[in-house]
């Protein structure tokens, strides 16, 4: 992907407003920045209700709400920044990694909206946005100063990631088997709880005593800070076997989580010495107990992003476009969205 990032035919080191599309799975989400990071609208439809019956999220119906919502939705973030597209200095649209359907409905809508109005159009990484969005102006007192390190954690990804600089991305550890949120949802529909599960099993680990049940720590301790939760979730299903109280199986599953990415999280900042701060993204970081946990992990401090700003949204989108837009960067029409997309071809060779 390094050759479509070309410096723009103008570059504007101080652009205007910026409208983001994010469309990678199940999450319609549309927001518009000022060029300070300022968001001036923002909206995000949830689909969830239209998945949950099928246990997940089926891609041929999110594609479809996508594009069912997603227009009116610009039309009403840009009435409340009171905007047109001609006053906007660039449209940004997640362009992978997700659901192809879904990327090809917001990229595609992004372009569109782009050549029509003469606007730099910015394909951006989902996984580069969440590993941006620390940065976003008024989140925290000292936004971070590269290189920082990021602990990814969401239904899709569970990674560390040395954050050296805007485009430059060196992944420390990966998950080996399934993602940290992937794990939640299956524990989750173990304890008979509805889908989507990480915030349920949260709730119901609050009743229950995480002593109560001896479940393991994959990796706990082992050199790097790979990740590994499937022997975990065996070990879940074999407690409700057993008929362990369900609330206990819970917290004690919420625990082990807990105590996995932290001792990852060590792991981790071990291996990037200079890094300024520990940054945690994703669908789960928004649990308090993982939180706590990261936030005890290291002497860096803990950079979490609001819980309405840790799952998928476009203000995230929107910042990463902006950052690149300052940068000078803008992509091609003819860029294709990407389902795989590692953040490792972000960087120069």
């Amino acid at each position: 992907m390094n050759e479509t990032r070309t410096p723009a035919d103008q570059p504007r080191p101080n652009p205007g407003p910026v409208l983001g599309i994010e469309s990678s799975c199940d999450e319609t989400a549309v927001a518009v920045l000022d060029g300070a990071g300022r968001i001036l609208g923002e909206a995000v439809f949830t689909q969830s209700a239209e998945h949950a019956r099928f246990g997940g999220v089926v891609p041929e119906i999110a594609a479809r709400a996508h594009l069912q919502r997603l227009g009116g939705m610009v039309r009403g973030v840009l009435a409340e920044a009171a905007l047109s597209p001609a006053d906007l200095s660039g449209v940004a649209a997640t362009a992978g990694p997700g659901l192809i359907g879904g990327l090809i409905v917001g990229a595609s809508f992004g372009k569109g909206l782009a050549l029509g109005a003469g606007l730099p159009f910015l394909a951006v990484n989902h996984l580069e946005a969440h590993a941006l969005t620390a940065r976003l102006p008024g989140l925290f007192p000292h936004p971070p100063a590269y290189p920082y390190l990021l602990i990814l954690v969401s239904g899709g990804h569970c990674q560390c990631v040395a954050v050296e600089g805007l485009g430059r991305y060196r992944r420390l550890g990966t998950t080996l088997d399934d993602a940290v949120g992937e794990a939640f949802d299956k524990a989750a529909k173990l304890l008979g709880l509805p889908w989507p599960g990480g915030a349920h099993l949260e709730r119901l680990a609050a009743q229950g005593d995480a002593r109560a049940v001896k479940l393991p720590r994959p990796l706990l301790g082992r050199v790097g800070c790979d990740f590994s939760f499937s022997g975990l979730k065996t070990a879940v299903a074999q407690a409700v076997g057993k008929g362990f109280r369900r609330e206990d199986i819970a917290a004690s599953f919420q625990q082990a989580v807990a105590a996995v990415l932290s001792d990852r999280a060590r792991h981790a900042a071990a291996m990037l010495p200079e890094a300024t701060a520990l940054v945690v993204a994703g669908g789960v970081a928004a649990n308090q107990a993982v939180r706590a946990a990261l936030a005890e992990a290291t002497p860096l401090p803990l950079l979490a992003p609001p819980l309405r700003l840790c799952g998928d949204n476009a203000v995230m989108v929107a910042w990463a476009g902006l950052e690149r837009l300052r940068a000078g960067q803008r992509d091609p029409l003819g860029i294709a969205p990407r389902p795989r997309w590692p953040l490792g071809e972000l960087s120069p060779p």
